[in-house]
């Protein structure tokens, strides 16, 4: 079906130049055509395809696979599969993208509901939080430190080591002590 252009509408725009101009290497202008064919043989299958699969950004999606072709459009052994190599690329990077969102929406910050928690309890609760506060700032710096990066920071024991610069078995021995320093503070406040 032909649709006829609207005498009161300007013209369609020419095609742009490409943005970068094809260097005079053989392979690069090869490299240039198969993904400019690619893209406007399977664009709208590609983003349709990002989009059943759940991405929150198909467009992002998608651009970072054409990107991903491009890059390695010279190691494809057979540019006849590129298709395919598209598809499973647009695939995975969805699929990333999920499973980084699931897991940054695990590690939000969930605030109480200030409605449902009474005056009384908030008070006390901000009142522990503070105790809290100077029983850490009161800890000898190695322990604050440990404490820190393995409970703000959610670090693990070798990771701490290496950010504090000491062995795995101080890391032990820091973070036990500062529990127990907090968990006596906490207890003579009750």
């Amino acid at each position: 079906m032909r649709h006829r252009q609207n005498p009161t509408l300007p013209p369609a725009p020419a095609p742009a130049e490409p943005l970068v101009p094809p260097a005079g290497d053989p392979a690069d202008q090869e490299r240039e055509a198969g993904v400019a064919h690619l893209f406007e043989l399977h664009y709208s299958s590609m983003l349709r395809l990002a989009v059943l699969l759940g991405a929150d950004d198909p467009e992002n999606v998608v651009a970072e696979a054409y990107y991903q072709i491009y890059r390695k459009w010279r190691r494809l052994r057979d540019v006849a599969a590129a298709e395919a190599y598209l598809r499973s690329t647009v695939c995975n990077l969805t699929r990333m993208r999920i499973r980084h969102l699931q897991v940054a929406r695990r590690h939000e910050e969930k605030t109480p509901d200030e409605t449902v928690v009474s005056a009384e309890h908030a008070a006390l609760l901000r009142d522990d939080q503070r105790v809290l506060i100077d029983a850490l700032q009161q800890l000898p710096p190695r322990q604050r430190e440990a404490l820190v990066l393995r409970h703000w920071l959610g670090l693990k024991e070798g990771e701490i080591a290496a950010a504090m610069g000491i062995s795995g078995g101080s890391v032990k021995t820091h973070t036990a002590r500062g529990i127990a320093a907090l968990t006596q503070a906490m207890e003579a406040r009750r």
